[in-house]
C-alpha cells in the first residue's frame, strides 16, 4: 500500500476553479492506477476520475467531464484534479486511490483500490 495526502481543498463560487494535490509516499507510486471519488453528505462515495501508470490515459464521470483534468507527475509522487466551471453540485470530500490495475472498468471501482487518502473538503457556493 502507498500512503495518500490530499490538499487543495477549500471554499469556492460556482463558476470558479481548484486544483487537488494528493502525495503518494513510497516508491511504488509509478505502478499504481490513481483515481478520485467523491462523497457528498448521506450518499455514496462516487467515481470522478482516474488515470493509469504512465499518464497516458485518463477516465472521467459523466458528470465532470469537459470541466476536470486528472493528471500525476511520477517524478513527483503526485496526482493532481484539477476542477473548472465549479458547480453547488461538485461540494463533496474528494478522496485520492492507488491501485496497480490496468483495466479501465477497475479504475472506476471503489472497490479496485486498497490506499485511499483522508480526504480534502470542496465546497461551492452558489
Amino acid at each position: 500500500q502507498v500512503q495518500l495526502v490530499e490538499s487543495g481543498g477549500g471554499l469556492a463560487q460556482a463558476g470558479g476553479s481548484l486544483q487537488l494535490s494528493c502525495v503518494a509516499s513510497g516508491r511504488t507510486f509509478s505502478s499504481n492506477a490513481m483515481a478520485w471519488f467523491r462523497q457528498a453528505p448521506g450518499k455514496e462515495r462516487d467515481f470522478v476520475a482516474a488515470i493509469t501508470q504512465s499518464g497516458s490515459t485518463t477516465y472521467y464521470a459523466d458528470s465532470v467531464k469537459g470541466r476536470s483534468t486528472i493528471s500525476r507527475d511520477n517524478a513527483k509522487n503526485t496526482v493532481y484534479l484539477q476542477m473548472n466551471s465549479l458547480k453547488p453540485e461538485d461540494t463533496a470530500v474528494y478522496y485520492c486511490a492507488a491501485a496497480p490495475v490496468t483495466t479501465s472498468w477497475l479504475m472506476k471501482r471503489e472497490s479496485s483500490f486498497s490506499s485511499w487518502g483522508q480526504g480534502t473538503q470542496v465546497t461551492v457556493s452558489s
